[in-house]
């Protein structure tokens, strides 16, 4: 290989505003942003398009770009024989998930970033795969040789490309286009769901199957309503011991709270040292109910550390969030996250250091190239009482070493703000006010809605970011189901009804603009968007949950709150739509199952009529809130109505005993009667 070419004048990426096509712009390669230049470029030079699909906070996208893209021997050949393209994932999902679909087809198995695709003029895959070292290693060819076997297929056996292009065209047609199912939708999809959970279920480590682990979050999920629905506590109790590992392991960063992209291992042990928004979004979400459940203090440890780690990490001064933090510093991958024996005692003193280092797996040899991650597995077996009793130990000693690790280079944060993330985070901190009532959190997710309404959403249509206060790119269908869900939690958070007409809103747009009239179901991207590949239109959770399943949920919430049957019935074609796809792969569809399980229940509808910040109205809500209830809503209203505000027929006839706040418990528009103390609505909670 040669040296990495000179200096050279920043290519056509340098004016872009993703963070990560910026980080590309002084390459050799002369690459192009995805648009009608680049595509014209292509036909009109009958070139191949090589498209290159990556992130800002990725590793492996970096590993790539420094062995391959800033190599002039390389980039030689990349400008002579393509039309190089490279696509911020974060900003174009619909393009990146064509392409994982479709490389998926000539692998057989999962896709995954970097994202290095063949395409011909016509954006049709004939080729491709992710990660490709620029020599031959790890079982993967080198890069030039992959280039240059692209350049002859193109070249002289355009049959064989043909064909490929052919093979993508039907896998795609058969993830993309689902057809509705006759079969009635019925508890047997929730209980065979189960099974199969169980199944997958690694009982020695927590997760799903062998390293590297994924905290995936909505298999947990319908683990945990399964159990709730029968009473059988073995999923449950799986449930809550993945999140007991996943809290010791090094997924979990134990100083500066938050948690890692995957664990590289089957223990959870050693992490991608990335953190995503979206995935700490969920993880919140999830510890959350495992308090509700268990009580235990380390869930909530967990919770308020992780949230306060986005607030002094990844919040913008204007409120919103930022989508990520880099795995690297300095050029290491790992380098500010990790430790050596020596470090720790010059911080800590030997015997605090010594304590420390044993409580958090720390030795001399490491465990992550030849440095320490730490993680609290060989505790795990500890009871409640000896967590607490060593907790209070260490948490003195983890400021401390907090303190001189935030002197260290610290990873780049990736500044894109992205609508449908900044919603997760904002829904995860509106559940943690509920959890425990403290009123920043409330004030954190209200200062985020706040900035997506003013920026990102007019007139029922959502952009996609925000780059220097202004909306960008058209919202797809998880940015617009995310702020719609953020919105009605909010509404629920404080009974202003302007959230629940902003909700509505979105809900009606997502209907007018993604919804497929000659089907049911909605489509990924808008009617007005750019003409692609695929117009895809999926039900299975990828790194977020599917933007269906999620919509569906709201389209039933929303139901709940007004009674109009048309929300209903959508959620019920959605739900039909997937049919297949719930019973078939019960993992991928583990979101579409937890809104299959609120759709066949009857939901519980709890109305408290009282003020907020009256204490027995707090009183009544903290019952609520602090029990794990996967199917309800919560109206609080005010007795009389506000002058002018039209009344919720789910508040209607309801009233205040002897001037006293009460609660009604609902089910199907039946109502208990009204009680008044905490412990009488625990029981109609049961």
């Amino acid at each position: 290989m040669t040296q990495p070419s000179a200096r050279r004048s920043p290519n056509r990426l340098s004016s872009e505003p993703s963070p990560y096509l910026r980080q590309h712009a002084e390459n050799p390669v002369d690459w192009h942003p995805w648009g009608g230049e680049a595509l014209s470029k292509a036909k009109a030079e009958n070139k191949p398009i090589l498209l290159s699909v990556g992130y800002s906070a990725c590793h492996w996208c970096h590993v790539m770009a420094h062995e391959s893209f800033e190599d002039a021997e390389i980039a030689k050949v990349m400008n002579e024989h393509f039309v190089n393209i490279k696509v911020d994932r974060e900003e174009r999902p619909d393009l990146d998930e064509i392409y994982q679909k479709s490389v998926q087809v000539f692998t057989g198995r999962g896709g995954g970033w970097p994202l290095t695709m063949f395409l011909t003029p016509d954006q049709e895959p004939f080729y491709g795969g992710t990660y490709f070292p620029p020599v031959p290693r790890y079982n993967l060819p080198g890069f030039l040789e992959v280039l240059r076997g692209v350049i002859e297929a193109y070249r002289d056996h355009r049959d064989e490309v043909t064909r490929n292009v052919e093979r993508v065209r039907a896998g795609l047609r058969r993830v993309g286009a689902p057809n509705r199912s006759d079969e009635p939708l019925t508890n047997r999809l929730l209980e065979d769901a189960a099974k199969e959970l169980e199944q997958l279920f690694d009982d020695v480590h927590g997760g799903f199957g062998e390293g590297p682990k994924f905290p995936t979050v909505p298999p947990l999920n319908l683990m945990l309503r399964h159990s709730a629905r029968t009473g059988d506590e073995s999923l449950r109790q799986k449930a809550l011991f993945q999140l007991r590992v996943m809290a010791a392991g090094g997924i979990y960063d134990h100083l500066g709270g938050g948690f890692h992209r995957y664990s590289v291992d089957s223990r959870w042990m050693v992490p991608h040292f990335e953190k995503m928004l979206y995935d700490n979004a969920q993880l919140v979400r999830i510890y959350l109910d495992g308090w509700r459940l268990s009580k235990e203090e380390r869930f909530r440890r967990v919770v308020e550390d992780t949230l306060d780690y986005v607030r002094r990490e990844l919040t913008h001064q204007d409120g919103a969030f930022f989508a990520a933090q880099d795995a690297d510093s300095e050029g290491h991958e790992g380098k500010f996250f990790t430790w050596d024996p020596a470090e720790l005692t010059a911080i800590l003193g030997a015997d605090l250091g010594g304590e420390f280092c044993r409580a958090y797996g720390v030795t001399d040899g490491g465990n992550f190239e030849g440095k320490n991650v730490l993680h609290r597995l060989d505790g795990l077996r500890s009871s409640p009482e000896e967590l607490e009793l060593a907790e209070a130990v260490l948490r003195p000693a983890r400021e401390k070493v907090l303190a001189v690790r935030d002197r260290r280079v610290k990873p780049l944060r990736d500044k894109n703000i992205l609508t449908a993330w900044n919603a997760m985070m904002a829904s995860a901190f509106l559940d943690a006010y509920h959890a425990f009532g403290t009123s920043a959190y409330l004030a954190v997710a209200e200062k985020a809605l706040t900035f997506l309404v003013d920026y990102a959403y007019a007139d029922g249509r959502v952009r996609r970011s925000i780059t220097a206060g202004r909306g960008r790119l058209n919202g797809y269908l998880d940015d617009a189901t995310w702020l719609g869900t953020a919105l009605l939690d909010a509404f629920e958070a404080t009974s202003h009804r302007w959230y629940l007409d902003r909700a509505r809103e979105v809900a009606d747009g997502i209907l007018a603009h993604f919804w497929d009239d000659a089907g049911s179901g909605c489509f990924f991207t808008s009617h007005d968007h750019e003409p692609l590949l695929q117009r895809m239109k999926s039900g299975a959770d990828s790194a977020i949950p599917s933007g269906n399943a999620i919509f569906a949920a709201l389209l039933l919430r929303l139901f709940s709150f007004t009674g109009e049957e048309r929300y209903y019935d959508r959620a019920g074609q959605i739900l039909m739509l997937f049919h297949s796809l719930m019973k078939h792969n019960p993992y991928g569809a583990s979101s579409m199952l937890c809104a299959l399980d609120w759709y066949l229940s009857q939901p519980k509808e709890i109305v408290i009529i009282g003020s907020r910040g009256n204490p027995l109205t707090e009183a009544l809500l903290t019952m609520v809130h602090q029990r794990y209830l996967p199917n309800r809503t919560v109206l609080t209203v005010e007795e009389p109505r506000r002058a002018g505000e039209s009344e919720l027929l789910l508040a209607a006839g309801k009233t205040t005993v002897k001037g006293s706040p009460a609660a009604y418990v609902c089910h199907g528009r039946t109502c208990s009667a009204p009680v008044t103390e905490p412990r009488q609505l625990d029981t109609l909670l049961l």
